[in-house]
């Protein structure tokens, strides 16, 4: 997995300690340990508020982001919920002025539900590690060991003892990066129905190719909205997904004053879905073209262009019912110590800059919406 490490890479005295509980965890007796009625108890209660908040993109993304307002250690909160914003932003796309005109519906309900279903595993593995974290220092004491009743992985019942010791909110965030993405790799990325449904379609090819996979992080300069973040082109390999986590940490975290601004946009502005929260001179949540119009380009260089309407981007509510899922199919994706090499800093001057790139996205997207509309009527 960590191929990107030489072998020779010295481990620091702090992750070698880490490599050694790794090695020596017990798997088999996880749920083997006593625990008291005020324990079942707590369990109980974080399920319960856990699945009260895991309700859709909207939810759970100001979760993420509340929490992180009271606890501003846990730094995967914040990257939590800021990449969630993008996960919703994706998902309202799919019903939007310019894919829903690339896709059919089919397409799109294969699309949605890809997106959902890992928005909402990653929630249902995340959030309970946060609740437990709050009440240990409510109780002021350790209370990971109970960890595994949410078949939270080994791994990070290892890094949350060390994190209760050593405070290291980085090393927390990427060991949470590396677990969530790991978390989803058999139960979404290579899940049989997705990867016939959405991976080996050749929509999902075109989105890769227009670079759709933009990681989109706004503030406020001025009176101007600026855009940073990263694109991911690869989203089936694991350890591209990791590595955008680390740069996407570093684009976040890596300048305290944008970070606040960040920051600001962020509880100022509240989740909805549309892309109008970030973009409102260009996107709105209403479809302000009469039906039947013919469809011509309306955006270029950033801007609209004289006399166009926005592009529609609806509110998430709006756009798609909530969902019911399947229970989080269970076991233990850590099976190798290795993946603690990704734990190393990564040493990259990231300026994250991606406002133009995103644009041409948009150019490209409109065009061939044009396009495949010129070609239907053909037809």
């Amino acid at each position: 997995m960590c191929k990107f490490i030489k072998k020779t890479t010295a481990l620091p005295i702090s992750l070698a300690i880490i490599k050694n509980e790794l090695k020596n965890k017990n798997q088999k007796n996880w749920i083997d340990r006593p625990v008291s009625l005020d324990e079942k108890r707590l369990v109980e209660n974080i399920q319960q508020q856990t699945r009260q908040l895991n309700k859709n993109n909207v939810t759970r993304t100001k979760a993420y982001l509340d929490f992180y307002v009271k606890h501003p250690e846990i730094h995967w909160a914040f990257l939590g919920h800021m990449v969630s914003r993008n996960g919703g932003w994706n998902m309202t796309d799919l019903k939007g002025g310019l894919l829903s005109r690339l896709l059919s519906k089919k397409e799109r309900e294969s699309f949605f539900a890809f997106l959902e279903r890992g928005n909402w595993l990653i929630f249902q593995d995340a959030y309970p590690q946060f609740l437990l974290y709050e009440e240990s220092i409510r109780k002021g004491q350790n209370l990971f060991h109970l960890l595994p009743f949410f078949h939270v992985s080994v791994f990070m019942e290892t890094i949350w003892n060390d994190f209760w010791k050593h405070h290291d909110s980085y090393l927390l965030a990427i060991a949470l990066v590396i677990n969530e993405q790991s978390y989803l790799e058999n139960r979404v990325v290579r899940h049989p129905t997705f990867k016939k449904e959405v991976f080996d379609s050749m929509e999902f090819l075109l989105q890769d190719i227009l670079s759709m996979n933009h990681i989109l992080f706004p503030f406020e300069t001025g009176k101007h909205i600026s855009l940073v973040g990263e694109t991911l082109h690869q989203f089936e390999r694991l350890h591209e997904r990791i590595m955008l986590g680390k740069r996407l940490y570093q684009i976040l975290f890596g300048a305290e004053e944008r970070k606040e601004k960040i920051l600001q946009w962020a509880v100022s502005t509240p989740h909805t879905g549309s892309r109008k929260d970030y973009w409102p001179a260009i996107f709105n949540e209403v479809e302000e073209a009469v039906p039947g119009t013919v469809w011509k380009r309306r955006f270029k260089d950033c801007e609209l262009l004289p006399g166009s309407q926005r592009l529609y981007s609806p509110q998430l509510t709006t756009a798609w019912k909530n969902r019911i899922q399947k229970p989080a199919e269970e076991g233990d994706w850590f099976k190798n110590w290795k993946v603690i090499y990704y734990l190393l800093e990564t040493k990259e001057d990231i300026d994250g800059e991606i406002r133009n790139e995103y644009c041409k996205t948009l150019e490209k997207l409109e065009l061939a919406a044009i396009a495949k509309k010129a070609v239907s009527i053909l037809d």
